[in-house]
Formats: structure tokens, sequence, C-alpha cells
């Protein structure tokens, strides 16, 4: 087999399909089926909510869009809504743990599903790293702990380990665990979110949210060299704050606040109806927290000027400056629930990405070994809490988290092109929910997602593509010969199955 050939080789639709249907004896070969579309929207939510509404509102509509960040989110929204009945038929027509990897791998080839697989690892361990630390920032703040074992100044971040290792349990324990936790956090989180929109609303000022578009301005914080965003550096365009641009930027931005839905495909083999909940799990997600954040972001910048916005801690902040400091703690909670949360769901969805990984061979089998008791990935799940745990202690990420929304824009781009090419290269596959508009809407998906990476900055691009180079090395030296479907066991079929 042609080197070519061989990186192109693509899964047989219809082996994903049955490679977890029971054994002869009726023994349960893969992960236990435990979820519901609610489970799955419990999720979805528990990952979506947390730092970017926290933390990212007050400082794009201080920096770039004013009150008009509604609309930033709005636009940002829609973007991951494009994405979402994208990943809605692939999750529904090839419930897998492996999601937009194998969906890579069913139509575009080997090597790209790698190429996927090797970013949503990082993806999801630097979310969750991330995440780890502004955890334990909040607790410290709310708390009054001490400041050399928990926050950023923090030589080892003690906080940001233990709630990694605490979460780490859960979700190695069982899926069951994680959807009791996941839906108990999501609770607190959108209680208070509904508490924010409501409270707010009485403090709210119509002179606050006009102009509601400020006028364009040079921006106050210029990038220089590979700090700027890639479109400026190609096209040495000068970066304008407010007006039509700014709204633009703020948008790629706070893309994060809706980075990690997709995590809910990863659930694709323990939902119990995977053609009836997937499709409800991941546009459920984003309706709620699209609606949510639209809200609180009105309610956010009606309440104070967009210019006296905090940074740090925007909405705590402007109950502090309408006098109504008591509710802080409430914010506080919620940010802590909801960070909890989001770690939990990113633990979670690299476990599965790992057990995917190793069960076609791609890395050893061992690694991705379901345990006999919990029926979950528990080794992969261990290697990679510890690897965050690590991250959280010593790495402070702030340079880094940009990396976030490109593996995310980049595993959307790879979803989009494989719903339209699926669709042509298995047009009878069995399809419990069709993407509309095909391939129209994919290919303004993909459009979308692509104009939101030209936004984040060229030296995350770079560090994107040592990351990707690095795991070239990995599938080069192991997973293209160790594949299965370079075995006996699995031959790539060469016309695509259909499902009856």
């Amino acid at each position: 087999m042609s080197l070519r050939s061989s990186v192109l080789r693509t899964k047989d639709v219809e082996t994903v399909l049955h490679q977890n249907d029971p054994t002869p004896d009726g023994e349960q070969a893969g992960l236990s089926k435990r979820l519901s579309a609610k489970d799955l929207t419990g999720f979805g939510i528990g990952i979506v909510i947390g730092t970017g509404i926290f933390t990212l509102t007050g400082i794009e509509a201080k920096n770039h869009a004013g009150p008009a960040i509604v609309i930033s989110f709005a636009i940002a929204g829609v973007v991951s809504m494009l994405a979402a009945l994208c990943y809605a038929e692939l999750a529904a027509a090839v419930p897998t743990a492996g999601s937009s990897y194998t969906y890579a791998y069913t139509t575009i080839g080997e090597i790209f599903a790698w190429i996927i697989a090797w970013d949503l690892i990082l993806e999801f361990a630097l979310g969750a790293a991330v995440v780890s630390r502004g955890w334990s920032a909040y607790l410290q703040d709310s708390l009054g702990l001490p400041t050399g074992l928990f926050g950023e100044t923090a030589p080892v971040n003690v906080g940001a380990v233990l709630i990694a290792a605490v979460l780490g349990v859960v979700a190695a324990v069982g899926i069951r665990e994680s959807k009791w936790v996941t839906n108990a956090l999501v609770v607190t989180k959108v209680s208070v979110c509904i508490f924010v929109i409501v409270a707010g609303l009485f403090f709210l000022k119509t002179a606050n949210l006009l102009p509601f578009v400020p006028p364009s301005e040079p921006s106050h914080d210029d990038a220089a060299g590979l700090a700027q965003p890639l479109w400026q550096w190609v096209s040495g365009v000068h970066p304008s704050s407010y007006g039509f641009v700014g709204v633009l930027v703020a948008a790629a931005v706070v893309f994060f606040a809706y980075s990690g839905f997709e995590a809910v495909a990863n659930l694709g083999e323990e939902t119990e109806n995977p053609g009836r909940d997937m499709p409800r799990g991941l546009i459920g997600t984003l309706v709620i927290c699209t609606v949510l954040y639209l809200l609180v972001c009105l309610v956010l910048t009606g309440m104070v000027d967009y210019a006296d916005l905090d940074e740090g801690a925007p909405i705590s902040d402007a109950f502090h400056q309408v006098g109504l400091g008591w509710a802080g703690f409430l914010i506080g909670l919620a940010a802590v629930a909801g960070l909890s949360s989001v770690i939990l769901v990113d633990l979670v969805a690299m476990g599965r990405i790992g057990y995917a990984l190793s069960r076609d061979g791609l890395l050893p089998p061992s690694v991705g070994r379901i345990h006999p008791k919990f029926r979950t990935p528990t080794r992969i799940t261990a290697v990679t809490t510890l690897a965050v745990c690590l991250l959280g202690a010593f790495v402070p990420l702030d340079t880094l988290a940009e990396m976030v929304s490109i593996g995310t824009l980049f595993a959307f781009v790879v979803v989009s092109i494989a719903v339209a090419v699926l669709r042509r290269t298995n047009p009878r596959m069995e399809r419990p929910f069709r993407t509309p508009q095909v391939p129209l809407l994919p290919v303004v998906s993909a459009l979308s997602c692509v104009a939101l990476m030209a936004s984040l900055a060229v030296d995350t691009w770079i560090r994107f593509l040592v990351w990707l180079a690095i795991g070239m090395v990995v599938y080069f030296g192991y997973g293209r010969s160790h594949s299965r479907l370079n075995t006996a066991d699995e031959e790539p079929a060469s016309e695509p199955a259909t499902r009856a």
C-alpha cells in the first residue's frame, strides 16, 4: 500500500456503528448506555457556561464592543449553531466516543482523523487546566484562602491540582456519577444566571445602552508582531475598537464562551437513543446558553456604563456598583460551580477520545482499556487527569488560552466538511437527523469558522502548528503501522456500506 493510500484510508461507517455490539454470549463490549437527552443537555451546559460569561463579557464590552457585546455573542452563537447542526447529523447517524475524530475517519481519511483527535486532546487538556486555575482563583477570592496555595500568584497552584484530581476520580468512576455531579452544578449556575438577569433588570438604565454600537476609534491596545491577529498581520490593516470591526473582533474572542458543546458528541456510545437524543442535546445546549448569554450581556451593560466594567469579575462588580454587594457571593458561587462542571466534562471528553484512538490502534490498546466494573476508560482518564494537574499546578496559561478556540474552530471546519462529503459518498445511510441546506449550510459553517480563526493571534497559529507537527511524529512513528486498518482485523472497504 502506498503512503498516500495508507494515510487516506477510511473506516467503514457500518463497522463504526457495530463496533460495540454485544458479544455472542451477550456480554457488553463497550461503554455503558445510560444517558438521555436531558443528561446530554446537562453535560453541554455544564461545559459551555463557564469562564466566558463570567470574565470575557466585561473585557470585550469595555475594550472592543461596548453594549454591542450582545451582538458579538449573537454572532458567535450563530456560528456555533451552524456547527451544531452539522454535528447533530453525524452524532445521530454515527454515535461514537470519537466524535469529530471518527467523523473524519469515515469521510476524508485516517491522517485527518488523527490530526483532529490530536487537536481535540490539546483543546480539552488546555481548557481543563486553564479552568482549574480559574477555579482556584475564584475560590481564593470568595473565601479569602492563602494566596501561596490558591490563585495565580501561588508557586504551586494547589487549588488547581485538587479540583482536577477530585473531578478526575468522578470521571473515572462512571458516566452515571459524572452526570449526577454535572447536572447538580448546572442547576446551580443556571439559577444564578437567571438571578442576575431578573435582579439586574431593576437597575437597568437606558442611558448606559446608548450608543448601542459606540463609534469606531483606533485601538488602544495595539498588538504588534506575532501577537497581532492573523488577518491584521496579512493585510496590514490598523486595528480599531468599537464600531462594526470591534463587534467582530469581540465575537472572535467571546467564541471561547461557546467552545466545548461538541464534547456532547463524544458521548454518543453512552446515549440510550442517540438518533433522537443527540440532536436534542446539542441544539438544546446552544439555544439555552445563547439565550442566557444575550440576556446577561444586555443586563450587565445596562446596569453599568461599559467603560466602568471590571475586567476581572464584571458581573459581581456590577452589583457592587449598584449597591447590591451581597449578590457578589452568589456570583462567586456560580463561577465556582460553573468552572467545576467545565473541568469535569473536559476530563470525560478526553477519556473518550483516547479510548477511540486506542480502539482503532492509533494508540496502544492498553491505554484505552475499559474498566470491568465502572465501564469507563479509567487508564486514559487517569493519564489525562495527571497532565491537567501538572499544567494547572505550574503553568500560567493565559497566553495559551486562544489555543482552545483555534482547536475548537478547526474541529468545526472538519465536521462541516465531513457532513457534505458523507452525503455524497454514502447518500443512503440512515440519518435520524438531517442537516438542512447541504452543502450550503456546511460550507457557510466552515467559512465562518475560518473567518474567526483568522482573528486569532499569529503566535497562537505557530503554537498550534508545532503541536500538530508533534502529532505527525507520533502518527508516523506508531499510529500508521499499528492502525487496525493496517492489519487483518479490519480491512478498509472499497465501497461505503449502507446501513439498513
